[in-house]
């Protein structure tokens, strides 16, 4: 491939136009989009599409902006290295893609490991559904997928899933809510778990990975709570507890963190509720400095705790 053509279309997707970009590199506007359709021919794939008087990329052009990014950065952060006389190394790349139902301080604990390696890697963390994510880590977009999950077999991919660990579920309110329904901590703890049956609830959504297991639990104790609302976002759901809306469930080993951070309290922990998290790659063997100390590190200690 030849890389002039691909620095063009950079240019040109950057500064918003053909016209622009030829101002900039300057080239004529006809010679700057004969050299894109070559890049195109090569690829086989179209880059660009008109958009009124502009251009966009088209999906295909997406995905080479995403590398053709990473690719003239490098070239740049070489450039000043070698002029400020910089020898220490590059610090290593490390992609880790997140679920968006694995909650964040789960995310957080799971990552904090690598940052301990010498030299320290440089974090990307896409967060998206676990069929994306997986495309991102079958085309080696990604080192590793963070999920709530284990791998299902109908992706069509192949990769192996790693158990990382499990925590017990924990149910968290705010004094303001008890409050309003005429209760208290004590009072809900001493019940628990009917105790929930007179409480609004806060619920991830119908398709987390953590709801059929909630529901079913629900439904084995003969609790049929309020639904006061459902969320994507777990933050979003803990944000809205703070405020008084109604209980949530979440990582019964977060519990002080929750606790700290949202200001609400625990008012109970079922023995037969549990949330398993998992680590997926393309390797049996983990080879990724940073993947390995993800994957040992959450096993003998974070999730050890729990």
């Amino acid at each position: 491939m030849n890389y002039k053509h691909l620095h063009y279309f950079w240019t040109v997707v950057r500064s918003g136009g053909v016209l622009r970009a030829s101002e900039e590199l300057h080239l004529s506007p006809q010679t700057l989009s004969g050299q894109i359709n070559l890049l195109e021919e090569r690829l086989g794939r179209p880059l660009l599409k008109k958009v009124g008087r502009n251009v966009e990329p088209t999906e295909a052009g997406r995905m080479v902006m995403q590398y053709a990014d990473e690719i003239f950065t490098l070239g740049q952060e070489m450039e000043d290295a070698l002029r400020g006389g910089k020898e220490a190394p590059r610090a290593p790349m490390l992609k880790v893609g997140f679920v968006d139902s694995v909650p964040k301080l789960i995310a957080y604990h799971v990552l904090e490991p690598a940052l301990r390696l010498v030299p320290t890697p440089r974090l990307q963390c896409p967060e998206g559904k676990l069929p994306a994510l997986m495309a991102e880590l079958a085309m080696r977009r990604v080192d590793l997928v963070i999920s709530d999950v284990p791998l299902p077999g109908n992706l069509g991919i192949k990769a192996f899933t790693h158990l990382l660990g499990g925590s017990g579920i924990a149910f968290f309110a705010s004094e303001k809510m008890l409050q309003k329904h005429g209760t208290n901590v004590r009072q809900v703890r001493a019940k628990f778990p009917q105790s929930l049956q007179q409480l609004p609830m806060l619920l991830p959504a119908a398709d987390s990975a953590l709801r059929p297991r909630l529901d079913a639990w629900l439904r084995q104790h003969a609790i049929a709570p309020t639904i006061a609302a459902e969320f994507q976002d777990t933050a979003l759901m803990k944000a809205f507890a703070r405020e008084g809306l109604g209980v949530f469930a979440a990582p019964a080993v977060l519990a002080k963190e929750i606790s700290r951070q949202f200001e609400v309290e625990r008012i109970g922990a079922p023995d037969d509720l549990v949330e398993e998290f998992y680590a997926i790659s393309i390797e049996r063997r983990i080879s990724h400095p940073g993947v390995a100390a993800i994957k040992e590190a959450a096993r003998s200690e974070f999730f050890a705790a729990a």
